[in-house]
């Protein structure tokens, strides 16, 4: 069996470009995650209010391969809040999918589907809410997402999952088989694996790992892994591979 097109993807949440030291700083981030070469990107936390001349959006998506769906979630008059799916390749059928619960903070999932030179992947990027509950309804939104289509699909964000075993694992259970375990937050001490990439069909974790370089650029530490998208044929059928 071949090894299929072999590609590189990242999750980040960058605390909104400001560094441990408390400046902003968002040059700092695009440099670590550009160190990577990574050729999709999921991007948590971008903030663009209160930063008079800068545009972090468009700096992120330019930098990332200039291909972008962007989810605002909150609007200043100076700019605005939310994440991102930045991919060297065009991103196609790009959607915003509102997944707020009333009461709390608005929060957004993107769906997008790429055409790699490996063929066709589906993408899913999230950024859940904090408490339980709110969590749990939320998982159940992407997990219903992911379910809409049969093709290779990655999940990634930061998914406020303090748990094992959480609401996102359970809601994701028969459909996004495998994910990414690396610790992540607090950036200092990791002990949760709050930030994941998930995948489908059968996949295998064959390579994946965080950056302690940046606990010097955001609260979290980033999630990358290398994925293998395998032809038609080779096997029952397409199969992702995470690494």
């Amino acid at each position: 069996m071949g090894a299929g097109f072999v590609f590189r993807v990242m999750t980040w949440n960058i605390h909104g470009g400001v560094c441990t030291a408390g400046r902003h700083d968002l040059q700092r981030a695009i440099d670590l995650m550009l160190r990577h070469a990574p050729d999709i990107v999921a991007v948590q936390e971008v903030e663009g209010r209160n930063r008079p001349g800068t545009l972090p959006f468009s700096a992120l998506r330019e930098a990332l391969g200039g291909h972008a769906v962007e989810a605002p979630t909150l609007r200043g008059t100076d700019g605005c809040y939310g994440h991102m799916l930045a991919s060297r390749w065009a991103l196609d059928e790009g959607t915003l999918h509102d997944i707020s619960v009333p009461g709390r903070e608005p929060r957004t999932a993107i769906t997008a589907r790429v055409e790699t030179p490996g063929g066709t992947l589906r993408l899913l990027a999230a950024h859940l809410g904090l408490g339980w509950g709110e969590r749990r309804a939320q998982a159940a939104r992407l997990a219903a997402l992911a379910r809409a289509s049969t093709e290779p699909l990655l999940a990634m964000g930061d998914f406020n999952d303090w748990e094992p075993h959480g609401p996102v694992d359970r809601a994701f259970l028969g459909t996004l088989p495998s994910r990414t375990r690396g610790r992540t937050f607090p950036v200092r001490r990791p002990l949760f694996a709050l930030d994941r990439i998930y995948a489908r069909p059968r996949a295998a974790l064959l390579r994946s790992w965080t950056d302690k370089a940046a606990r010097t650029a955001s609260d979290h530490l980033p999630v990358i892994a290398e994925v293998a998208l395998l032809p038609e044929g080779e096997g029952r059928a397409t199969r992702l591979v995470v690494a």
